[in-house]
């Protein structure tokens, strides 16, 4: 009986803790029509990259530190933990060598950025999506 209670007492501390998100969406303007890797995307939001594949002038945007969005993205996409991400930002900026990208609050307002700004990248959690964004990828 003991052994079963911790089997569940485990189970439920695995499957029960932090958000989980189906998928983390990448999205730029309609009208822009750039075929974006995930290496692309990496380099643009490492700063790597200031144009989309195409030579379009990027600008990205992030969600606000903290957001259980941001973090996933990181992770998946760019391949970085967020306090790696903040590490790296953090010399670039001192160094004088870079500038990271405008945080937004939530994905709301990234969804308006990105709709309104043809030259604009950013992330939602997929169930976000709408008709104002296209979708360059998801993770």
């Amino acid at each position: 009986m003991k052994t079963h209670m911790l089997k569940v007492f485990l189970l439920a501390a695995l499957f029960g803790s932090g958000q989980v998100l189906a998928e983390v969406a990448v999205i730029v303007h309609p009208s822009n029509t750039a075929t974006l890797g995930q290496d692309d995307i990496a380099r643009i939001y490492t700063g790597k990259s200031k144009t989309f594949p195409g030579g379009q002038v990027v600008k990205p945007y992030n969600l606000a530190e903290g957001d259980a969005v941001r973090s996933e993205f990181n992770d998946k996409v760019v391949g970085r933990s967020d306090s790696a991400m903040k590490a790296y930002w953090s010399k670039l900026i001192f160094t004088g060598k870079g500038t990271p990208p405008e945080e937004v609050p939530d994905g709301a307002t990234m969804l308006q950025k990105v709709a309104s700004d043809p030259a604009a990248i950013g992330y939602v959690d997929g169930a976000q999506v709408n008709d104002t964004v296209r979708v360059v990828g998801r993770w």
